[in-house]
């Protein structure tokens, strides 16, 4: 783990809002759960244009890279429906999340609000959630249906996000498990973290100048930035 400096020079004194990507983030990516999710949008997309599944993860592929989300490459080239195509790209074993109790801890000790901001629907970061056990902490879910679709990074996103929750950036703090996610909060001037190791396939620098803390666990981390806050060592 890379622990967060002091209270003082992270600014955690100031924070008022805590706001968290959901997959690969609030679990670890180590848990292959968002690897079951890739492999269904590779399904999907194979049964609806009848095609391989090595060719339908090629076309998965490249509309990710060019427009975000896999999602958002369909609706613009094919107008598929997205509530269909996120009832079954969500449609997956969630035991491959174990409960987090220590996770639960840390976050509890959070002074302020804490606030869901995800490329996935409300149903799956609810269920999300309610498996690590944390979901009574959160005051709100920001997800795609309340971004029209429209993924993060697109930095017009960031400020619907903060209109709609009525976030201070400079009052917020921001964790992802994607670097390139991270840069349209810094430039709203919240504090970023890096949550690795992230997707695979998806290439973050931890030396980034728009990321300002990196962990390689959230739990300890936002213990010890509490313990910060609190003048503990």
């Amino acid at each position: 783990m890379i622990e967060p400096p002091s209270s003082e020079s992270a600014g955690f004194a100031d924070i008022e809002h805590w706001v968290f990507d959901l997959d690969n983030t609030l679990y670890s990516a180590e848990c292959r759960l968002f690897h079951q999710i890739d492999r269904r949008m590779g399904e999907y997309i194979a049964a609806l244009f009848d095609m391989s599944f090595d060719a339908a993860r090629r076309l998965q592929k490249d509309y990710f890279r060019t427009h975000g989300t896999t999602l958002r490459g369909l609706m613009t080239n094919h107008g598929i429906d997205p509530a269909d195509y996120l009832d079954y790209v969500h449609d997956i074993d969630l035991t491959a999340i174990d409960p987090s109790p220590a996770l639960d801890r840390a976050i509890s000790r959070l002074p302020g609000r804490k606030v869901i901001f995800t490329n996935a629907d409300r149903k799956h970061a609810e269920q999300v959630i309610g498996r690590l056990g944390i979901a009574r902490h959160f005051d709100g879910i920001f997800d795609i249906f309340d971004a029209d679709f429209v993924p993060k990074p697109d930095p017009g996103i960031y400020g619907a996000f903060v209109e709609r929750h009525k976030v201070r950036p400079e009052r917020a703090v921001l964790f992802e498990d994607t670097a390139a996610n991270l840069a349209p909060a810094a430039a709203l001037g919240m504090t970023t973290v890096l949550v690795r190791p992230g997707e695979d396939g998806v290439v973050n620098d931890p030396g980034a100048p728009h990321i300002h803390h990196v962990t390689d666990d959230l739990a300890a981390w936002l213990t010890d930035a509490v313990s910060a806050l609190n003048g503990k060592d």
